[in-house]
Parts: C-alpha cells; sequence; structure tokens
C-alpha cells in the first residue's frame, strides 16, 4: 500500500473492525455489531465513500453501461494495432508485452463493470444491456484472439529470448498459446477447418441441451405408488386422468422420489425413464460430438481430444488421469464392497428384489436415519446467517493473518450489500475488497458463486492494483428483524465460496492473467474445498454455531461428531458412481470409434462392485456433463477433492488455527495464483508432490 493510501486509509473514521473476538458471547456481541453497522450504512446512503484503489463502478445505467463497453472496445482496438504495428525486428518488452498486460489489468474491472450488473442489478433495463454489452465485448475479445497481424508480432518477441523474470515468460507463453489454439500457426486449410468444426460443435451442443430441455417425458403413478414421499412434494404434482400423480423427468423430482420412495418398482420405473430421456437423439449427437472433437484435437497435432482438453491443466495427459482414477477406484474397492453389502442386507430383510442401481439412495438414506441422530430441520436453528458469517470472518483473519473492516458508506447496488476491505494484519497494507450480496430478492442470480470484479496486479507503472471479489448466494431474510436461518449445505456452500474470496484477495500474481481466481481449473477448487473441512470440526463448528433465539449456545459436541461421520457416511459408494463417469467420458474422449452404450454397459458393473446398469439406459441422458461443459475433463472435481484433503489431513486437521501453517499456505499457494505450475505450488507447501494417500486414509477413518 503507497503512502498516499495510508493516509486516506487512516481517514476512513466511519468504518468498523471486525475485531478477533473468541468464544460464543464474543460471537453475539459480534452479529449485534454486524446487525448496527448494516442499520447505520442504510442511513447513510447521502455520503457514498469511493474505495481507494478499486476502479470497479458501480451503479451504472443501461446507457452507461453500453457507452463503457465501446470506450473498452475502442480502447483494446487502439491497443492491439499499436502492438502489431511494431516492426518485427523492433519487438521489445516495453511496445509488445508490456502494453498487452496493462491493457488486461486495466480493462478487467471495467469490463466487470459492464457484466456483472447482469447478476445482480435489481433494474431489468439494467440487465438486458449489461448481457449485450458482455455480447459486444465477448465479439470484440474473440477478433482479437485471431489477429494474425498480432500473434506475428507476440511470436516475433516470444522468439527473441529477452530476459524475462519466470511470471513474464509464463505470460508469453500464455499469449502465444492463446493465439494457437485459435490455429494461427495453421496453414490456411487447417484454419478454415478449425473454424468449420467450431461451428459444428457449437450447434451439436447446443442441440443437445435443446433436446434435454424440450423432453416432456413423465410417468404417471398412484398415490399407493408412492408411498414414502412427504405430502408437499406431492402437492407440487400435476395430476392426471384417474386421480394419478404425474412425475416428469426432471433432476429435482426424480433425485427426491429415488431417496424417499418406499416402492421398489417405482423407483426402478423412474431411473430407467431418467436414463432414456431423449433417447437416441442425443446418443447420436454425442457421438457426433465425440467424433467431432478428435477431428479438432487432430488439427492442433494430438492424438484425440482427451489429450487435448488435459494438456492444458494440472493433470496434463490423459494417460495420467486414468491412472489416476483407477488408483482411487482400486483403493476404494474394499471400503465399497462394505457398504454395499449394509445396503444389500437392508434391502434383503424387506424381501424386496435384488439391490439395484436405483436402490442406492434410497437405503443410503434408511442407515443414515438409523445411524446418525441428525434432525436437518432443528440443526438449521443453530446456523443464524450473521453468526455463520461472523464465524467464517473470524477463522479466515486467524488463519491467514488479515482484518477485515466492513466500509459503512460504501456505494452499493442495494441496500442489503455490504463491501469489507482486507488488511494485511501484520503490515496494516491494503490488500483489496469484498462485496457480499448475500440475500434472495428478485432478478437476482439464482446460485452462490464469487465473481472477480478486478483482479490483482502490478502494471509497468509500479503501483500495484488490489483485487476486489464478489460473493452472490441466495440466503432466505429472516422476518421481524431476525437473522435468516441457513441449512447445513448452505452453511457449507458459503464457507467454500468464501474460500474463494480469500483465494482471490491473497493473490500477489504481477499479471492480472495469474490473478485470483485465473488458475488452472483442475486446481482453481482446491483452496475452498481445503477450507470446507473447517464445517465438519467441533472447534470451528462451535464458532459458526448459536442456538437463534440464543446465540451464545453453539451445537451440541454430539452433533458435530455426528455431522462429521455423516460427511463421510457411504462416500465410497457414491465417489465410485462418480468414477464410473469420469472414466466413461475420459474413454470416448480418448479413443476412436467406441459404441458408446456397450462401454458403460461394460463399464457399470466393473466399477459398480458387480451392480449392473439399468437396461436400456443411454449414457448421453444420464450424464449430460460429457456432451457439454466438462467434456474430457468431469475428473476435475475428483481430482481437487483428492489433493485438497492432502493438504488438509498433513498440514491443518491436528491444529485448526495454527497461524504459521496458514501464514505458508497464503504466501505459498494463495499468493502464486497461476503464475506457477500447480504441482510445484503444492510441492513447495507440502514438502513433497501431493499424493491420493491422505484422501484414502481419511476414508478409511470415517468408513461404515
Amino acid at each position: 500500500m503507497t503512502e498516499n493510501q495510508s493516509d486516506k486509509t487512516s481517514k476512513h473514521k466511519k468504518e468498523r473492525n471486525l475485531l478477533a473476538f473468541t468464544g460464543a458471547a464474543a460471537l453475539a456481541a459480534l452479529a449485534l455489531s454486524l446487525a448496527i453497522s448494516a442499520l447505520n450504512s442504510r442511513r447513510k446512503k447521502s455520503n457514498k465513500k469511493d474505495l481507494s484503489g478499486s476502479n470497479v463502478r458501480i451503479n451504472l445505467s443501461a446507457s452507461e453501461i453500453l457507452k463503457l463497453a465501446d470506450r473498452i472496445i475502442a480502447k483494446s482496438k487502439e491497443v492491439h494495432d499499436a502492438v502489431a504495428s511494431v516492426p518485427l525486428d523492433k519487438v521489445t518488452y516495453a511496445n509488445v508485452l508490456s502494453p498487452l498486460a496493462d491493457l488486461e489489468a486495466h480493462q478487467f474491472p471495467l469490463v466487470q463493470s459492464c457484466v456483472f450488473p447482469k447478476l445482480v442489478s435489481t433494474i431489468e433495463d439494467v440487465r438486458k444491456a449489461s448481457a449485450e454489452a458482455e455480447r459486444r465485448i465477448d465479439a470484440h475479445v474473440l477478433m482479437c484472439s485471431k489477429r494474425e497481424d498480432v500473434y506475428r508480432v507476440v511470436k516475433a518477441f516470444a522468439s527473441k529470448g529477452e530476459w524475462m523474470n519466470p511470471e513474464a515468460k509464463h505470460y508469453i507463453k500464455c499469449l502465444v498459446r492463446d493465439f494457437e489454439q485459435n490455429g494461427l500457426n495453421l496453414t490456411v486449410t487447417k484454419k478454415e477447418e478449425v473454424q468449420r468444426l467450431r461451428a459444428q460443435i457449437e450447434e451439436l451442443s447446443l442441440q443437445y441441451i435443446h433436446n434435454l430441455n424440450d423432453d416432456s417425458s413423465c410417468i404417471l403413478f398412484s398415490e399407493a405408488e408412492l408411498v414414502g414421499l412427504p405430502p408437499e412434494y406431492l402437492k407440487s404434482l400435476d395430476k392426471a386422468g384417474n386421480d394419478r400423480y404425474k412425475i416428469t423427468l426432471r433432476s429435482h423430482n426424480v433425485l427426491a422420489l429415488l431417496e424417499l420412495c418406499q416402492v421398489g418398482t417405482t423407483r426402478r420405473m423412474v431411473a430407467a425413464a431418467y436414463g432414456k430421456r431423449s433417447g437416441e437423439v442425443n446418443l447420436s449427437v454425442l457421438e457426433s460430438l465425440v467424433d467431432l472433437r478428435h477431428k479438432y484435437a487432430r488439427l492442433f497435432g494430438y492424438s484425440n481430444y482427451a489429450d487435448y482438453a488435459v494438456d492444458l491443466r494440472m493433470a496434463k495427459t490423459s494417460t495420467k488421469v486414468f491412472e489416476f482414477l483407477e488408483d482411487i477406484s482400486a483403493s476404494l474397492t474394499d471400503l465399497a464392497t462394505r457398504e454395499l453389502a449394509l445396503l444389500k442386507d437392508l434391502k434383503k430383510e424387506e424381501g424386496e428384489l435384488p439391490f439395484g442401481i436405483e436402490d442406492l439412495l434410497y437405503y443410503v438414506k434408511r442407515v443414515e436415519e438409523a445411524q446418525f441422530d441428525l434432525d436437518f430441520g432443528a440443526l438449521k436453528q443453530y446456523f443464524p446467517v450473521d453468526v455463520v458469517l461472523s464465524g467464517i470472518l473470524k477463522i479466515t483473519q486467524d488463519l491467514f493473518g488479515l482484518r477485515f473492516q466492513e466500509v459503512a458508506d460504501a456505494e452499493v447496488w442495494h441496500g442489503d450489500v455490504s463491501v469489507f476491505s482486507v488488511f494485511d494484519l501484520s503490515s496494516g497494507e491494503l490488500m483489496g475488497y469484498f462485496y457480499l450480496d448475500i440475500y434472495m430478492r428478485e432478478g437476482k442470480y439464482g446460485h452462490t458463486c464469487v465473481v472477480a470484479l478486478q483482479n490483482g496486479a502490478l502494471p509497468h507503472s509500479g503501483q500495484r492494483q488490489i483485487p476486489v471479489a464478489l460473493l452472490i448466494s441466495q440466503i432466505q431474510k429472516g422476518n421481524g428483524g431476525h437473522s435468516g436461518l441457513l441449512r447445513f449445505p448452505e452453511v457449507v456452500s458459503l464457507f467454500h465460496e468464501f474460500g474463494h474470496v480469500v483465494q482471490h484477495i491473497c493473490n500477489r500474481a504481477s499479471f492480472a492473467r495469474f490473478s485470483g481466481l485465473r488458475v488452472d481449473p483442475d486446481f482453481v477448487e482446491i483452496p475452498a474445498l481445503v477450507l470446507e473441512n473447517w464445517c465438519y470440526e467441533s472447534f470451528s463448528l462451535k464458532l459458526i454455531s448459536g442456538f437463534h433465539q440464543d446465540i451464545t449456545k453453539p451445537i451440541s459436541d454430539e452433533m458435530c461428531k455426528s455431522l462429521k461421520r455423516w460427511r463421510n457416511s457411504f462416500s465410497m459408494l457414491k465417489l465410485k458412481q462418480e468414477i464410473l463417469y469420469c472414466l466413461f467420458d475420459q474413454i470416448i474422449h480418448s479413443t476412436d470409434n467406441v459404441d458408446i452404450v456397450e462401454l458403460f454397459k461394460h463399464l457399470h458393473p466393473k466399477v459398480m462392485l458387480g451392480l449392473p446398469m439399468l437396461e436400456g439406459t443411454n449414457p448421453a441422458s444420464c450424464f449430460p456433463r460429457s456432451a457439454i461443459g466438462f467434456e474430457a475433463a468431469c475428473y476435475s472435481r475428483i481430482w481437487s477433492e483428492v489433493f485438497a484433503t492432502d493438504i488438509f489431513a498433513s498440514k491443518f486437521c491436528d491444529d485448526l488455527v495454527n497461524h504459521h501453517v496458514g501464514m505458508q499456505f497464503r504466501n505459498k499457494v494463495l499468493a502464486m495464483g497461476g503464475a506457477k505450475d500447480p504441482i510445484e505450488i503444492l510441492s513447495d507447501f507440502l514438502g513433497r508432490e501431493p499424493s491420493i494417500n491422505a484422501f484414502i486414509d481419511s476414508k478409511a477413518k470415517y468408513s461404515q
């Protein structure tokens, strides 16, 4: 932080410190302080405060958004034209790399100022303008990525071999790679083929989604065939003739039925029908997509699409992904077999038909209800939003050497939004800001996520640009001035997403390209998954809980233990099922001319301990991520979870408040961002290469 920034910060007398209190009583005081501060903030709307160091623009009108988007595009074109005009024998860091890097750092918060209103604005015209601005900017970015004149200059500089630090070398390598992924290093014929295949792949992907969304299949059941489903579920269903209920094959309907319906034949019929959605249509689409992807990858010199997709990720090769998945699957077999035997025995006691894959969710829930004293409705009473948020802030402050300070009169787009400054606890340096927009309202984005509004960077000027993040959620507000209550999965989700906020703020990369959440997709979820573990430890659970009528009373020790055991309940079988789909995804994207249905029929019993797939199942229907969104990369979630477990088990689990380890994690992992190879980052922190062993050991420890 510069002297000027420090002076401005010292004058922010209306800001409130979040003090590092300890104990439940302190949390009560802290929650009250949060409520008072929020009330005072809403009373001071007339005197808004700029956030020093933030270039994010708030509350732009629809016309202002579109004008800003046009200025962004014009400035970008100006810089790209200037770089393109540099003679190939005159290229330098100053006239090639520096202008492009500085443009990216400067324009990112302006671009986000245009784009993020579509997620949060209460004004429909603003949301529409935001979406249009994003379309214009995306089209311009795509055009820039195909500029051969700029590519030639960047390539000439990369070939020159001018001395640069490792991060700058990585940046220029990424610039060259971006151009070449658009085929700029290919012949004219191959470039045209790349564009043709891309268009076909995009068209088929959209067709696939339309086919699934347009599938209106349903099954009719009598009330007797739906025994076990709660009254509110039945009330939500449409009825057909003869007083029969109509079950549409949407995921929320199907999952609830498979988990709660006591009638085995009903579960089987619904699971089978769900696995046949879109029938042969999407199967044909998936086969065509896979074939086109292989052709596309080969234009770039890869033998198959999986190698193309994985090459730029942490895993590096499809062979490595196969080995990883097969090692995990083999290590889980004994534990998963014990879990499955328990479920089979329970079904046998009821005199039902042989156990099938459609029975998994139902009998898992039955065993969990018998073994764990967990009433999630009652548990919710212990998670008022203010208490949970206060606890999360305290834990992350203490662990990572941070200080959060609410900016009481900052400009925001809605009265429910709050803004926090983040300071380094030791030096007092301003590290960044984050916005919390966590309450439900009409027109707002419907999921919980973190949006980077400004990336950290160290431009050519030498003045560090600080990161700014936005956490969006959809929490129901409480009634009568009381804090809303969170379901336990919402608690975990909020902690996870705040992990991304910390990840973004603590990044110290010099290039905006590598800042915050712009990291390897196999790596980006690891820090947040590490922090999820605090949601299952007694020490931290007590910090983030408090009975809503008396928040000095956290959840009990027994409840904490039950939550930890519940987390790992039947986790081997659940993971085996996910591995099945990941292997399927890798095989179809690494092999030619695969019979997709026969492959799935072969893999299913092999991975799922002898359980056959339901007859007639269409893999394109039951696992759409292979078709679009995560093609050849479905393994990534398991990959992230395994290495996050290694980090937690090796460094944190024995001492959840070890500030020294927390600072090492902040400086060696979070600070690096995308500027360094993820395996190197984790190896530096762990003192060895990351391993699957800690994950397997943790699963065995809490196995049934």
